[in-house]
């Protein structure tokens, strides 16, 4: 991809605003509705990137731990109006869903009406349905691009472990995917310089550090922003397991709650961490949460995009992300397991079918799942049927 000065604007500040924000509005769906958003807007309506600029922009940001739809919008800001336009840009792309879903929260965590518990009752059974499709789409391409034999085994021992880790032990599942990534360097016989899974010893370190709520609350954000590879459900069992296991911060009912807002509202999943500090801390330790989350994309562009090219030809990152991708997959679909255990009431068993029919057999989209679910929700409630506890 070739490298343009962060200098060369080519729309104002007003612009990227306006259009960032837009998306911002109407980005539901997640990962894929926001790429192709970006691709109407900045190749075939704007032209600001030509196709294979905006391919290779997408293949980076894959490369990054963290939100990768988040990072391309970044990434596209920065393209067309430097740094100021990635951290307006950003920010814009951002807000929306941010605001959108800490107004939920509020609702939802408070002491709301009976039908609006029986509707987040009813979204909530069906998130496990929900993270099954999102990890089953992402096995064909990842498959594909472990084209030899040898790789194929590591990359299926690598998606089984994966499973497992986010089915058992959630709060290491980072150890897990830095440790298939550097398996994977070793056994294509490269030098490993060590440098992303390095970075994470530090912050591994300081996990156990410090008393009260905000600094365990910005450690949980800050494994979902900077450490998570693959797609977003790779931070429901880091959340989780931080969010009601260890800091008892919201119950497991309220956390299905918390994912099931991240789906219905737009923008990237990761808000979901924003629901967990308004659990932990109120809309100060939501907006922290967000803040700590979503500063390491901004980190990652403003920083090196100039040197996307030289990251997606690195062999080292690709070989880290040869063995961490795979286990990300199976982390994605591992999730589902704790998110099942989750679930209190025989009803919610029921709905949880129905969520995987239509996502897995019809291949209808997480919102209009988690939309029916919430229906049958409050339908079943009203009907006579008990709410989880």
């Amino acid at each position: 991809m070739p490298e343009l000065p962060t200098t060369e604007h080519r729309a104002d500040l007003g612009t990227v605003l306006k259009e960032w924000g837009r998306i911002g509005c109407v980005g539901f769906g997640g990962p894929p509705a926001h790429i192709a958003l970006f691709r109407k807007l900045c190749v075939d309506d704007r032209k600001w990137l030509d196709a294979q600029e905006f391919e290779d922009a997408i293949a980076a940001c894959n490369l990054l731990p963290g939100p990768a739809s988040t990072q391309l919008a970044i990434f596209c800001a920065w393209r067309v109006r430097g740094r100021a336009g990635a951290l307006a840009g950003g920010a814009a792309f951002i807000l929306p869903g941010l605001i959108a879903i800490l107004a939920l929260a509020a609702l939802f965590l408070s002491d709301p009406p009976t039908w609006v518990k029986a509707a987040g009752a009813g979204a909530g059974a069906a998130v496990a349905a929900i993270a099954l499709q999102a990890g089953a789409g992402l096995v064909p391409a990842g498959w594909r691009r472990a084209p030899q034999q040898s790789h194929r085994v590591r990359w299926a021992v690598y998606l089984v472990l994966g499973a497992v880790a986010a089915a058992t032990v959630g709060p290491w599942l980072v150890l897990l995917l830095i440790t298939c990534g550097l398996a994977e360097i070793l056994a294509q016989r490269l030098p490993a310089t060590g440098r992303r899974p390095a970075s994470a010893v530090p912050l591994l370190a300081a996990a156990g550090l410090g008393g009260g709520v905000l600094l365990p609350l910005a450690w949980t954000a800050l494994k979902v922003g900077a450490l998570s590879y693959g797609g977003g459900f790779v931070i429901i069992p880091l959340m989780q397991a931080d969010a009601v296991g260890q800091h008892h911060w919201m119950t497991a009912a309220q956390f299905l709650n918390a994912v099931a807002l991240g789906q219905i509202t737009p923008g990237p999943v990761v808000h979901t961490v924003a629901v967990v500090g308004y659990a932990a801390a109120g809309l100060g330790g939501g907006l922290l949460a967000a803040a700590v989350a979503f500063s390491p994309s901004f980190t990652f562009i403003l920083v090196g995009a100039d040197r996307f090219d030289r990251l997606r030809g690195n062999r080292r990152v690709r070989a880290f992300l040869d063995g961490a991708g795979p286990a990300a997959i199976g982390a994605i679909l591992g999730s589902a397991v704790p998110l099942i255990r989750a679930l209190s009431e025989p009803w919610q068993y029921a709905v949880l079918a129905g969520a995987a029919v239509l996502t897995l057999g019809l291949r209808r989209g997480p919102v209009l799942t988690l939309l029916t679910a919430a229906a049958a929700g409050v339908i079943v409630v009203l009907a006579g049927g008990h709410l989880p506890q």
